[in-house]
């Protein structure tokens, strides 16, 4: 058998490379690529020593070990023991996680087995079907960016669900829950009270409302005939300017709730001074939140033991 080492070794040099710039990106490191080219480097003289010396200690288990962590000092550089560690495991699972990708992609290609009129036959001969060269070229870059991008969105998911409080609000005598977002965008407050103003969609808050009335305060709300407002929510009904994203003056039909409660934590957050914006629609398409806090709330609320 013929083997092209140069061809090769450029292919495993151009796989640790990849490896490396994922790891990278998802530990947020700020290490040069020039460097990672240089661990990647390393990371393919296991090419040579593998075929020249197959029985050295370098292609054990142990070894290949050792070599990975060799690998990220070159790649990473050593600052301290739990940083190490980090990119050490965040290598094997980039590793594991492109491996079983092509794996898996491989075999939902492929036919593992055929009907023959006596049975079911296995497809395969020998000792297993290799994976082709080409399918590695193609399909790991795939992999790769596949890879990162889901673990890029869940990190992005991670984020926004730790921010995801529960939330009761009483009002009118009748008090419901939902769940609520701390949005540090949200810096709407009432010029006149200075109370921080809490969004809510229509979903969460028809629940105080009939049909009718809702479809009222709505068609007020759009065409701005106050004097057409139900009559038994003109006390709760407060009107609050604010200046949108484009500089244009606009007003939101705010409530003024009875009490407003967050669950932060082992922590219970309570308000009396807060006003409820209304959302004619829906906050968000996935119905993970139906609120969108005032990070002020947080800050300046009275806090009791949960």
């Amino acid at each position: 058998m013929t083997i092209y080492l140069d061809a090769v070794w450029a292919l495993n040099f151009l796989l640790d490379f990849m490896l490396l710039m994922l790891t990278q990106a998802l530990a947020r490191d700020d290490t040069k690529k020039l460097r990672l080219a240089i661990g990647a480097f390393v990371a393919s003289l296991t090419v040579p020593i593998s075929i020249y010396f197959p029985e050295s200690i370098a292609t054990s288990v142990p070894g290949k070990i050792v070599a990975s962590g060799i690998i990220i000092i070159v790649a990473f550089g050593y600052r301290n023991k739990y940083r190490w560690v980090k990119l050490f495991a965040l290598f094997y699972f980039v590793s594991f996680s492109i491996g079983g990708g092509l794996t898996a992609i491989h075999f939902l290609l492929q036919r593992p087995f055929y009907v023959h009129t006596n049975g079911f036959l296995t497809y395969n001969s020998g000792f297993g079907d290799p994976i082709s060269w080409l399918f590695i070229v193609i399909g790991f870059p795939i992999v790769w960016l596949f890879t990162k991008c889901r673990l890029d969105k869940h990190v992005q998911e991670k984020i926004r669900y730790d921010q995801i409080l529960p939330v009761t609000i009483e009002m009118k005598g009748k008090s419901y829950s939902t769940t609520g977002f701390i949005d540090s965008g949200n810096q709407l407050t009432d010029p006149i009270t200075k109370k921080p103003v809490v969004l809510c969609d229509e979903v969460f808050l028809k629940q105080w409302f009939s049909e009718q009335t809702w479809t009222d305060l709505e068609r007020c709300y759009h065409t701005f005939q106050i004097e057409a407002l139900p009559a038994e929510w003109e006390k709760y009904l407060q009107i609050v300017p604010y200046q949108g994203v484009e500089g244009n003056n606009m007003f939101l039909f705010t409530l003024r709730p009875e009490r407003i409660i967050i669950y932060y934590g082992e922590e219970r957050i309570t308000t009396r001074k807060a006003l409820i914006g209304i959302q004619f629609g829906e906050l968000t398409k996935d119905a993970s939140y139906h609120c969108l806090l005032h990070p002020r709330m947080i800050q300046t609320s009275t806090i009791h033991s949960a």
